[in-house]
């Protein structure tokens, strides 16, 4: 092998240097990755001449001071190529050799398989293709129309991902929005997992796609570092988003294995790592690090955050959750970190009514719920609190998104109308049966689904200071109002609304099966059965102490009545709070059990079996 070198560049290297730099990028690829027995060294060492380019003389990074807000931003689309991010982070003197050498895939350490923000230098996590670059666009539009800072935000991605529907979605995205501070680099290296990707080096068809979409296509030459250093110069004056198309071979740099078929995520045995580490010069131990912001560079102004006057709604009063949101929203947008977004049905969610109050903080992502929520996501990552919504069931074509937000561990809010069959005539196609299953699932997520205007009104406002992912269900159809305007509402909370000494079963509901839980207890109190009646407003983390408080003082008997299919919402919420209660229960679960059709609410909540009147059968047959 060849004598380790030792050089220092801190500002702008020369481009001797970075070729030098991509070099021990390669070869350190090669060695954690054999080191681990795991890992992706070939799609690591095709991108290796962009990253060093770009670290080495056009990333505006502080690397001590990673939480500057006048950054640029790193993006790994292609976060399977982590041996060459967490390289680049040796290079630069934040990640030691050992630490790559010994970390990297290890139980324990921070070097994780694909990078995320465990490490202060990520921004979100990847590995799931085609989110990146979505995420990305939230961080372009957060820098261009909030932060208003020269920040530029750079993003590797695969060309495997380019056949993801998410990554056209992103790049339309960042043409309406004009995001010139959003540079894509795709390292088109022609193999996917299993062989050749869909294109191969077809640059003229990528490069006509880009364009179709509205932003800006350059195609160079992956390993032609002059052409690199003139792209990525030239992107930074451009007036819309970038798309560099950078051709390349998968395991450039060792001979026996680049472009060459096979070798898509495996380390290299011991041996071919050496022979690797000599064609490639042998180990180095540079220190490059690029530009960094300038000292006047804009930052962001501080954040206001005002007292908020909630709207208040009178008892009895008929107002929709849905509504009640919307107007909670406005009144929440008075804290001037609070941003909004919707998938263009803002006057079906209300959250139109904050776009008329605060457009400049209003994002309009169309039908492309994939990037509403990695939009949400990218202005999280800059420290906003995004509200997003759009119908319930159309976030299950977001779910990859949510749950990979949940790993990126940053805090985002979801609000899903048109919840259950209670919407009507629309159909089963609009109708959200599995919502509260789906965000249950999500790691951490907060599930909420109030049932009346003011504790809608509420929630929300707690949404706003909560970590993780949350969701709120809102109800179509407008019901009474059920609260005064000063009961206090929180996540992991619940409401008894009926309550005696001599109660004898527990209705328990949410949203509009609340409502008909109430009306059943009144049909069964004119009978002489006193019935208790629990609105279970947080799905998630449930009210344990209160249902089991109900559950001993009831015997058991219990009605759980949801809009949703049987599985996974407000039932199994009760019945895992009660798992280890040690209480002999007798539960009735009433839910959507078959596909339903289209007709009036009270016809479908009839049909489904949902109705007070079913709820009062429930409860007469537990009591027989």
């Amino acid at each position: 092998m060849a004598t380790p070198v030792s050089e220092s560049a801190v500002g702008t290297a020369d481009l001797k240097t970075v070729r030098e730099l991509a070099a021990q990028l390669r070869v350190d690829s090669v060695r954690s990755s054999t080191s681990a027995g795991s890992g992706h060294p070939t799609s690591s060492m095709s991108a290796a001449d962009v990253l060093a380019v770009l670290v080495a003389r056009h990333l505006r990074y502080d690397w001590d001071n990673p939480e500057d807000p006048a950054n640029d931003h790193l993006i790994f689309s292609k976060g399977h190529a982590s041996p060459l991010l967490y390289s680049v982070y040796k290079a630069v003197g934040v990640v030691s050799d050992h630490e790559l050498m010994n970390g990297y895939r290890r139980f324990g350490e921070r070097l994780q398989g694909h990078p995320t923000p465990i490490l202060p230098w990520v921004d979100v996590a990847t590995g799931s293709l085609g989110q990146g670059l979505p995420d990305a666009v939230g961080v372009a539009i957060a820098g261009k129309y909030l932060d208003k800072s020269p920040y530029r935000v750079w993003v590797l991605c695969g060309d495997s991902e380019m056949a993801e529907g998410s990554i056209w979605e992103a790049l339309d995205k960042a043409a309406y929005y004009k995001l010139s501070n959003l540079v894509a680099i795709v390292d088109v290296n022609r193999l996917g997992q299993r062989g050749p990707t869909e294109f191969g080096w077809d640059m003229d068809r990528y490069a006509k796609r880009v364009e179709a979409f509205g932003a800006r296509a350059v195609v160079i030459d992956g390993h032609d570092v002059d052409a690199i250093d003139a792209a990525l110069a030239d992107a930074e004056d451009a007036s819309r988003p970038t798309v560099i198309l950078a051709r390349t071979r998968k395991g450039e740099g060792f001979s026996e294995i680049a472009d060459h078929e096979g070798w898509h995520g495996k380390p290299l045995p011991a041996d071919m790592a050496e022979r690797a580490i000599a064609e490639l010069g042998g180990e180095r131990d540079l220190r490059v690090r690029g530009p960094v912001p300038a000292a006047d560079q804009p930052r962001p102004e501080p954040i206001q955050r005002p007292a908020i006057t909630l709207p208040r709604y009178e008892l009895g009063a008929k107002v929709a959750t849905r509504r009640a949101y919307g107007q909670a929203l406005a009144a929440l947008g008075a804290r001037t970190d609070v941003v909004a977004l919707d998938a263009e049905v803002s006057n079906s969610t209300y959250a139109e009514d904050f776009a008329k109050a605060y457009p400049d903080r209003f994002f309009e992502i169309f039908i492309a719920e994939q990037q509403l929520v990695a939009t949400a996501v990218g202005l999280s990552v800059r420290g906003y609190v995004p509200f997003a919504s759009t119908f319930a069931a159309f976030f299950s074509r977001a779910y990859d998104f949510i749950r990979m937000a949940a790993i990126s561990q940053v805090d985002i809010r979801l609000a899903g109308s048109h919840a259950g069959v209670e919407i009507g005539a629309d159909g089963p196609s609009q109708m959200a049966l599995e919502d509260l299953a789906m965000m249950r699932a999500v790691g951490g997520s907060t599930v909420l689904y109030p049932s009346d205007a003011t504790s809608a009104a509420a929630l929300l406002e707690a949404m706003a200071d909560l970590s993780g992912v949350s969701y709120m269900r809102t109800t179509r159809g407008a019901y009474p109002v059920l609260y005064g305007p000063d009961e206090p509402f929180a996540p992991g909370g619940s409401k008894v609304l009926r309550r005696s000494d001599g109660d004898t079963v527990t209705l328990i509901g949410a949203g509009v099966t609340l409502h008909e839980s109430l009306a059943a207890a009144d049909t069964l109190a004119a009978e002489g059965v006193a019935a208790r009646v629990i609105d279970l407003y947080s799905v998630k983390p449930v009210d344990a102490a209160t249902l089991l408080e109900a559950a001993r003082a009831t015997g058991g008997k219990i009605v759980v009545t949801e809009d949703h299919y049987p599985e996974g919402g407000l039932a199994g919420a009760v019945l895992s709070a009660l798992d280890d209660s040690g209480l002999a229960l007798n539960v009735r679960h009433l839910a959507v059990r078959s596909l339903p059709g289209s007709g009036t609410p009270t016809e479908l909540l009839d049909a489904a079996g949902i109705s007070a009147k079913h709820i009062v059968d429930a409860a007469r047959d537990l009591l027989r």
